[in-house]
């Protein structure tokens, strides 16, 4: 297994924009794991290892309209299926820490994470976000809330809880 697993948020932005969601073909999820489930949808579930670097980045199918990651919060426990409203918890916060500046989590500009877990931007102008997996329980989904930022304005921010990380 490699040392690291890239992730790439597609995001159809006109498509979003207008529905005012992720869903309905306007986001696919892909990534270079070697036993991911999921490809090409917002329900990817990636397969990690402990102490593997996980890296996001996001791409417009507009290429007029700029996108990027706003936030990744992994969702506690209790959180049900697909909850895009649930907020992380400390159980939550050992698959990795939130980084969208919420909840003592990370700074504003999105860097670190508690104990040096979680998605941590390190290169703005990419818009990368990366973490490294902590000791997770094997075969469990740990759900993360996606949140993405198209443009400007008061709809601009969307997001999912659909993706997941497991550990094998």
């Amino acid at each position: 297994m490699n040392p690291k697993v890239n992730i790439v948020v597609v995001v159809d932005v006109i498509g979003a924009l207008s529905d005012g969601t992720l869903l309905n073909g306007n986001l696919c999820m892909i990534d270079d794991g070697e036993q991911s489930t999921g490809q090409g949808t917002p329900e990817l579930c990636t397969v990690v290892r402990p102490g593997q670097v996980v890296t996001w980045s996001a791409l417009a199918v507009d290429l007029q309209t700029p996108v990027e990651i706003k936030g990744i919060t992994f969702l506690g426990a209790d959180a049900e299926d697909g909850d895009a409203d649930a907020e992380a918890t400390d159980a939550g916060a050992g698959a990795g820490a939130g980084a969208d500046g919420r909840n003592g989590q990370s700074g504003q500009n999105g860097r670190g994470g508690r104990n040096g877990h979680g998605p941590e931007r390190h290169n703005p102008e990419l818009e990368v976000w990366s973490g490294v997996v902590p000791q997770l329980a094997p075969g469990v989904a740990h759900q993360y809330r996606l949140e993405v930022q198209m443009y400007e304005g008061e709809h601009s921010t969307l997001h999912i809880a659909s993706p997941a990380l497991m550990c094998q």
